[in-house]
């Protein structure tokens, strides 16, 4: 049986840490957090409201795609956060072992912009998210992923998440 790993996907402010917990709780996968993959350097440029480049951000990926690599061979199905904001970041997450889908979480610049500015526990400034939003590359018809709307209940957001990327049962 091939395992799956779900990359809850999109900018700063989407909800990716708090939908892909539920997700995970749902589905009973192994979750992480893919923030705790960068390094002390990116968060600390990050921190400062310097955007990453992509020598910073390779690196990233691959320490991602490692630990989805390991949890796979241990027979594990997963559930990561990760911006994968561009198509090049996405194919690099594809490349570990298993089937990858990607849940994106999308929502307008202004409910974005709110729920950052609410935001005191996170080293991701609002300032960043112009350059997010510029940066993100909307996923393909040959991506496996599902676009999710953001401006509902995270019971609902987790369903359609779920609906969209898992075959139906029975």
């Amino acid at each position: 049986m091939t395992n799956t790993h779900v990359v809850v996907m999109g900018v700063a402010g989407s909800g990716k840490s708090t939908v892909a917990r539920a997700l995970a709780d749902r589905l009973g996968w192994v979750l992480a957090e893919g923030d705790e993959f960068h390094s002390i350097g990116n968060i600390a440029k990050m921190g400062s409201g310097i955007p990453l480049t992509d020598a910073d951000r390779w690196p990233w990926l691959q320490s991602i795609v490692t630990w989805t690599a390991d949890q796979d061979r241990s027979g594990h199905s997963t559930v990561i956060t990760c911006s994968a904001l561009r198509r090049a970041y996405r194919e690099v997450l594809r490349a570990a072992p298993g089937r990858t889908v990607f849940v994106h979480l999308d929502g307008t610049p202004e409910l974005l912009a709110s729920r950052l500015g609410a935001r005191t526990d996170h080293f991701m400034p609002p300032a960043l998210l112009s350059s997010q939003l510029a940066t993100l590359e909307p996923l393909q018809p040959d991506e496996a992923a599902v676009v999710v709307d953001i401006d509902a209940e995270i019971d609902t957001i987790v369903d359609r998440a779920v609906a969209g990327l898992l075959p139906p049962v029975g």
